[in-house]
């Protein structure tokens, strides 16, 4: 998977090749779908959500630019597999799902793989985690309609959000760095992610 999907598509960070040869991806998904669990496409995970490709998965964790004392918020757990990969790189990792069951599950994954330093919440994701902010990166594993600033008031200085912005059915990868007053945008690529739902993302219904 790494040598094919990831790093022969551009991958360059060690780090996030080692970890994504390390985390077993098939331990988060259903047991009827392991045996795709490598493949370079997203898999179905229940309640309307999937677990990202495996490229896409690297792709935005390389965007991140992580260190090993960075903290780092996570809109979205799904799976938790994306949770997983920043857990193994980052000093501590705060993730919000709002659909319980796969908060459960999640849980229940990380709890197996002794994931000590994750903290997960079940909540509304585009508000952020205010009481722990500032962090030193955000991702965001859900298409949004626009940049949220809720999340970028809540980096650091010099802080890193990841997020796809544009319509429901297709999006651009968008990675902000905040330098003080000011955000600096760039454009990864095309991508397409279920849609971000909360009171600041888009609606139900």
């Amino acid at each position: 998977m790494v040598a094919k999907q990831i790093e022969g598509r551009g991958i360059r960070d060690q780090r996030v090749l080692d970890v994504m040869r390390r985390v077993p991806r098939h331990l988060f998904v259903g047991e009827a779908l392991q045996d795709q669990a490598y493949g370079d496409f997203p898999l179905p995970i229940g309640e309307g959500q999937t677990i990202s490709q495996p490229f896409i998965v690297a792709e935005m964790t390389q965007a991140l630019e992580l260190t090993p004392e960075d903290r780092v918020l996570e809109i979205g757990t799904g799976s938790g597999y994306q949770t997983a990969i920043l857990a193994e790189l980052a000093e501590r990792v705060y993730t919000i799902e709002r659909v319980r069951s796969l908060f459960i599950n999640a849980r229940r994954v990380f709890d197996q793989l002794k994931y000590y330093n994750i903290v997960a919440k079940c909540s509304d994701g585009t508000l952020g985690w205010r009481d722990e902010a500032p962090f030193d990166a955000i991702i965001v594993t859900a298409g949004a309609p626009h940049v949220l600033e809720t999340l970028v008031d809540q980096l650091t200085d010099q802080g890193v959000l990841v997020v796809p912005v544009g319509s429901e059915h297709a999006q651009i990868l968008t990675k902000i760095v905040k330098v003080g007053d000011e955000i600096h945008k760039t454009d990864l690529g095309g991508c397409r992610f279920v849609k971000l739902i909360g009171s600041q993302g888009w609606q139900e219904g």
